[in-house]
C-alpha cells in the first residue's frame, strides 16, 4: 500500500468516526424541541444508567427562574432573575401586591463546557404570584435568540454576540394587567412571525415580524390571556394556530391571525383563576387538552371547520378520587394512539383512553410516591420510551402501556430548591429540560447542569 493510500485511509476512517459520532445528534432550540411535539429523537442513548448514576458535564450558577433552556448550535440560553440586594420574596407565594425589586437576565453558555458566553440583564419588578424568575424557554432560530419574562418584557438578542436586535414592554404597548402568575406562554416562531400569548382587548395572541418586532396581527380578547403556549397543527391539510385561553379553545391562521372557529371549553374561568397551561395535543383529527379545574375536553377536528365535542369530563370535584379522566396543572400530556398519558393534579401518572376519556390506571410512583397536589413530572418520549424529569430532580427511564407503568431506572440528578410551592417548606424543580447532543440540561435555583446520557 503506497504512502498515498494509507493517508487515504486513515482520512475515511476519520470522516467515517466523526459522521458516526454524530449521527442523531439533536438541538432542543424551543419549547418541546425541535419539532415542538415533545419527542427526542437522537439516538445512542443509555439503556441504563451506570452505578453511581450518569455523568455530569458541568455545573454552571444560576438564578431563580421556572424557564427550561433551548440548546442550539453549540450554545446553551437560560434566563434567571436576580433580586436586589437586600430584597426578598414574598412569604406568600400568592402575594401579588408586594413589588419585588431585581433584574431578569439571559445567559448563553458554552454547550461543551457550561462557561457563559455573553449574559444581558434589565430591570425587572414583579407583581406576580410565585415571584421566582421567568417561565418561559427561550426561541432560537435564523442567528436570533429571542425571551418573553414574566412581566412580559420581550426581547430579540443576536444568538452569538448577545446584542439587543429590539424589545418590547408587553405591558405597556398593550395597556392591561399582568397575568397573576406572569407571562408564561412560550412564545412560537413561525415564518415571519413571533406568535406571542399577550392579553388584553383584542390581543390575547400577537404576532411580531422576527426582525424588527413590528406587530404583524393580533387577535382574540378575553378577560385574562391563560398561560398554554400557542401551537400550530396541521390538520388535512390545513395548517391551524390552536389557542386556548381561559374561556375557549379558538383556531386561527398563523399566517393572518383570522378566527376560523371558536370552541368554548372552561365553564367557570372565574373558579379556575386562569389555568389554562398545558399544551394541546393532537393525534390525527383529535384535538386534546386538560385543565385543573375543568378536567378534561377531546375534540373532532376536520379542516377549518368548528369541530364536534367527543366528550368533556369535569369530575365531581378537584379531588383525586373524584376524578376520573385527567385534570393536569402544567405537565404536557402524551397522546398516543388510543391512549393518553399525563401526571395529574395530585401527582398522579394516569392512562386515559382517548376514545371516552375513562381512567385506565394510575400511579404515584414516577413522581413523589404519594398523593401530592400539585405533583409533577415533565415527560419526554425517546424511542420506544420515556424520559421523566420529576419535581424531586429524578431522571427516570420508563415505558408505558395500556397494561401499565413499568420503571427501567431512576437516578437524582438536581436538587430541589425552589421553596414556593405549597405546603410550607416543599421544595420542587418546575422546569422543563433540554435534551440534546445526547445530554440533558436541567436547572433549579441555584445552577444548570448538563448530564451525558450518552451509551
Amino acid at each position: 500500500m503506497t504512502s498515498r493510500s494509507i493517508v487515504a485511509l486513515l482520512l475515511a476512517i476519520l470522516v467515517s468516526s466523526t459522521f458516526t459520532d454524530f449521527v442523531g445528534a439533536d438541538d432542543w432550540p424551543q419549547w418541546l424541541g425541535p419539532q415542538r411535539d415533545g419527542v427526542w429523537r437522537e439516538t445512542g442513548i443509555l439503556a441504563k444508567f451506570p452505578q453511581g448514576g450518569p455523568k455530569v458535564r458541568w455545573r454552571t450558577p444560576l438564578g431563580e427562574g421556572y424557564s427550561g433552556p433551548a440548546v442550539a448550535n453549540g450554545k446553551v440560553y437560560i434566563t434567571d432573575r436576580v433580586l436586589a440586594k437586600g430584597t426578598k420574596n414574598p412569604a406568600n407565594a400568592f402575594d401579588r401586591k408586594t413589588r419585588v425589586n431585581g433584574v431578569e437576565r439571559i445567559l448563553c453558555l458554552n454547550e461543551a463546557d457550561g462557561k457563559v458566553l455573553w449574559q444581558h440583564e434589565y430591570d425587572c419588578t414583579y407583581k406576580i404570584s410565585y415571584a421566582s424568575g421567568p417561565r418561559t424557554t427561550p426561541v432560537v432560530a435564523g442567528g436570533k435568540v429571542y425571551t418573553l419574562g414574566a412581566m412580559g418584557n420581550l426581547y430579540c438578542y443576536d444568538a452569538d454576540k448577545g446584542t439587543v436586535l429590539w424589545a418590547k414592554d408587553l405591558l405597556k404597548e398593550y395597556e392591561f394587567d399582568v397575568p397573576g402568575w406572569g407571562f408564561s406562554g412560550h412564545p412560537l416562531l413561525d415564518g415571519d412571525g413571533l406568535i406571542c400569548l399577550v392579553g388584553g382587548q383584542g390581543s390575547v395572541a400577537v404576532a411580531f415580524h422576527k426582525d424588527t418586532g413590528k406587530e404583524l396581527w393580533k387577535a382574540l380578547s378575553s378577560n385574562e390571556p391563560g398561560y398554554a403556549p400557542p401551537m400550530i397543527y396541521e390538520i388535512d391539510g390545513k395548517r391551524q394556530l390552536i389557542l386556548w385561553h381561559p374561556e375557549s379553545v379558538n383556531s386561527l391562521d398563523p399566517a393572518t391571525g383570522k378566527v376560523n372557529w371558536t370552541q368554548r371549553y372552561n365553564k367557570k374561568p372565574q373558579l379556575g383563576a386562569g389555568m389554562s397551561i398545558p399544551t394541546p395535543r393532537l393525534y390525527k383529527d383529535k384535538l386534546f387538552f386538560t385543565n385543573f379545574y375543568d378536567g378534561a375536553l377531546m375534540l373532532e377536528v376536520k379542516g377549518t371547520q368548528s369541530p364536534k365535542v367527543l366528550w368533556q369530563i369535569q369530575g365531581r370535584s378537584v379531588m383525586p378520587n373524584d376524578t376520573d379522566a385527567l385534570h393536569s396543572v402544567m405537565v404536557t400530556p402524551i397522546f398516543k394512539g388510543d391512549f393518553i398519558y399525563g401526571v395529574c393534579s395530585y401527582g398522579e401518572l394516569r392512562c386515559v383512553e382517548a376514545a371516552t376519556g375513562k381512567r385506565i390506571w394510575s400511579t404515584h410512583k414516577p413522581v413523589t410516591g404519594e398523593s401530592t397536589r400539585w405533583g409533577n413530572a415533565f415527560i419526554v418520549e425517546q424511542g420506544d420510551r420515556y424520559i421523566l424529569f420529576n419535581e424531586l430532580g429524578d431522571l427516570i427511564l420508563a415505558r408505558f402501556s395500556p397494561k401499565g407503568y413499568e420503571e427501567i431506572d431512576r437516578a437524582n440528578i438536581l436538587t430541589p430548591t425552589n421553596t414556593m410551592a405549597p405546603p410550607a417548606g416543599r421544595r420542587v424543580i418546575w422546569s422543563h429540560p433540554a435534551f440534546a447532543n445526547r445530554s440533558v440540561f436541567a436547572r433549579n435555583d441555584k445552577e444548570i447542569i448538563c448530564v451525558s446520557l450518552a451509551e
